[in-house]
């Protein structure tokens, strides 16, 4: 997946976020364009370790992907949930056009705070972090 990072005047508050997906160039997209626009960025390459990277910084918001080898981010999800109820967690896939809606949506049943289809623009990535951290859209 090619990220085209444009990244303008986008205003974070320093909420620290943590990335979990097995794709390290697109861990590295995301951080680069959080990083820019103003939060803090961790990773993580898989749910387990997403989920003792979340144990021991508790961060501000989760963003991981659901198709991952080491165990998916819907089991992942479920599980930080469990263990920390206020933990807000946005999921992403691309697994395929309907599976993916159908995926996401069950996401938002288990408890997600936001969704994210992918491929999907810099801007949508951004927006859905603000609205997750309460954040206000321009």
């Amino acid at each position: 997946m090619r990220l085209i990072l444009h990244v303008g005047e986008l205003g974070g508050d320093m909420s620290r976020i943590l990335i979990i997906d097995d794709d390290s160039g697109l861990r590295r997209a995301l951080r680069k364009t959080l990083e820019t626009a103003g939060y803090d960025v961790a990773e993580a390459n898989s749910s387990q370790r997403g989920l003792e990277a979340y144990r021991t910084s508790k961060p501000d918001l989760v963003l991981t992907d659901v198709y991952m080898p080491e165990g998916d981010g819907l089991e992942g999800t479920i599980r930080m949930l469990s263990e920390f109820p206020n933990a807000r967690v946005i999921v992403m896939s691309g697994g395929g056009w309907a599976r993916t809606e159908a995926i996401l949506s069950d996401a938002e049943k288990l408890g997600a705070v936001g969704t994210i289809s992918k491929p999907f623009t810099i801007e949508e990535v951004v927006d859905t972090v603000r609205r997750a951290l309460g954040g206000n859209d321009e």
